[in-house]
């Protein structure tokens, strides 16, 4: 009796060294890849938008296509802080012995989003644009460390991309 025990403890141990630890090894490395492909495709993304001045429809949904190629699916937070400058200033990059300061006020993905349906969001020089894309879905490798370390965090996010800059560009208007 003693044996079987030892004998059906090993087998179990076996099929998990065999099978769960590369389960395990290769979906962290799928997120690792996804990561490393939203933080690449984020920085464009802003990039392209500080360079341009513009965030545009077609720019943002080629964006979030290029996102869920992943096969993940994502939530984007985007914020744009816009220059107000003090009107006794005559530009905001040159002199620094000008009256007053910059203020900046924030718009956020919902009113960003609504400006974006009506058309093209143009930027000035000056402004700021912050993006932050987390996933919304568990991921197999979240999955499997979820039941072998107990964690919880169902809410968790395991794959994340966010990049700010500093617009370069008017983009019109």
């Amino acid at each position: 009796m003693g044996d079987t025990l030892i004998t059906v403890i090993a087998i179990f141990l076996a099929a998990v060294l065999m099978f769960v630890f590369p389960l395990m090894s290769i979906s962290d490395r799928n997120d690792d890849i996804s990561q490393l492909s939203i933080q690449t495709e984020t920085v464009e993304f802003v990039n392209n938008v500080r360079t341009t001045g513009k965030l545009t429809p077609s720019n943002y949904d080629a964006f979030v296509k290029k996102l869920s190629a992943t096969g993940n699916s994502y939530d984007v937070e985007i914020e744009i802080k816009r220059l107000d400058e003090n009107p006794g200033k005559k530009s905001a990059q040159t002199a620094t012995d000008k009256i007053g300061e910059n203020i900046y006020y924030s718009e956020y993905t919902s009113q960003i989003m609504e400006k974006l349906e009506k058309g093209t969001v143009n930027l000035k020089e000056g402004d700021r644009i912050t993006v932050n894309v987390k996933n919304t879905n568990t991921t197999i490798a979240q999955t499997l460390k979820n039941f072998f370390y107990s964690m919880s965090g169902n809410s968790t996010y395991q794959i994340e991309g966010q990049h700010t800059g500093v617009v370069m560009a008017n983009g019109g208007k």
